[in-house]
Formats: structure tokens, sequence, C-alpha cells
């Protein structure tokens, strides 16, 4: 964590550290559980975590009106904390959710999946929001978001990314329309993928 979300999130800086720990740790484990391929390879191609930077994090506060404040921060948003599990295959993003269902260390809240429900701009992902304990008697429980998605749709979102925060792009209706297509022609892929191995597990 650098200095400056140090200095934003102040004695919560370390709680929160622990706690994303705890969460990549209890998450691992899970993901131990499910059957792996008969090469080893693991549901998860790679995970990715962060606590929000306070430049991030005064940005959300702000646009939601809300105190540029840490306490508001962990009390009223859900994404602090986040973690993203890519997976190899659209059945590995469920067979994940199934494992978390299971896990001690948080309670589901809710899920929103665009993977079934995309955004209207193409976006496909399962968002889990989950209660996590806080070592806080002022805060007893936080809430953290787990991102699970494919290869295609991480490279996508990606892309995406870079394209709503990159300044002065020329061309930005062709571009948000050849995403939106990829989009489409990824997701597509990534199903014609899942059936092609459920034909070679047969």
């Amino acid at each position: 964590m650098k200095q400056e979300d140090k200095n934003f999130y102040g004695v919560y800086a370390e709680p929160l550290q622990t706690v994303l720990q705890n969460m990549l740790d209890e998450l691992i484990q899970e993901l131990g559980r499910i059957p792996q391929e008969e090469d080893g390879a693991t549901p998860a191609e790679h995970l990715n975590s962060r606590i929000k930077s306070a430049e991030s994090m005064r940005g959300k506060l702000k646009k939601k009106w809300l105190p540029e404040m840490p306490e508001t921060a962990l009390t009223k948003l859900s994404d602090t904390i986040g973690i993203r599990v890519v997976t190899h295959f659209v059945g590995d993003v469920y067979a994940v959710l199934e494992k978390m269902k299971q896990a001690k260390c948080w309670k589901i809240v809710k899920n929103k999946d665009y993977i079934a429900m995309p955004k209207p701009n193409g976006y496909r992902s399962l968002h889990v929001i989950v209660r996590l304990p806080f070592d806080n008697a002022e805060i007893p429980f936080i809430r953290g978001e787990i991102q699970l998605r494919t290869i295609a749709m991480d490279c996508w979102a990606s892309l995406e990314h870079q394209m709503r925060y990159k300044k002065n792009i020329q061309d930005t209706a062709l571009i948000e329309s050849e995403l939106l297509r990829c989009a489409e022609e990824m997701a597509s892929t990534d199903l014609t993928l899942q059936t092609i191995r459920e034909m070679i597990r047969k």
C-alpha cells in the first residue's frame, strides 16, 4: 500500500490489509477443492487483489456525494477491497462461485451476474459482494467485492478500461462499436470452448 493510501485509511490501513490477505487465503483454499483437469490445471488462471487507492476512493465518494472519509468508504461502499479471479472457462466461474458459498471467511450479500445479463457496452463478469468481519469496535463488518471472469472477458475489460480513462481518444464511437462486437464474439467463443471441454471430458 502506498503512503498516500495509508494516510487516507489511517488506523484502518493495516486491518484492511489483514482482511484482504484472509480473503485471498480462503479463496485459494476453496479453489483447491475444485477438481483439477487431468493435466493438473487449476480452475483459476490467476488472481489479482487490491485495496482501492486513495485517489480512486475519493473520486468515487465525491461522485456519490458522500464525505471523503475512510469511515464512509468502509461503511457505504462495497469495493474498498477487491479480488479478481480469472478462469479458463465460463463453467469455472460458476464452479468457483459454488465453492465461495461454502467459505467461512465471509457471507455472500449479493451477486451481479453480468455474464448472464451483460452491460449494454458488452461488459461481462460475475461480481460477488461479500460481508467480512472487521476488527474494529465502531465498524464490525465491511463489504468486499470478488470479480469472476474468463481470460477473454478480462482481456476485453482491460481494453475497455483503457478507452474509458485515456483522454483525447479519437474515433470513440467506432472503438465502442468494435468493442461491443468483440464482446459478443468472445462470449460466443467462450461458450464454444466450454462445450468442447465438456465433450473432451466425456
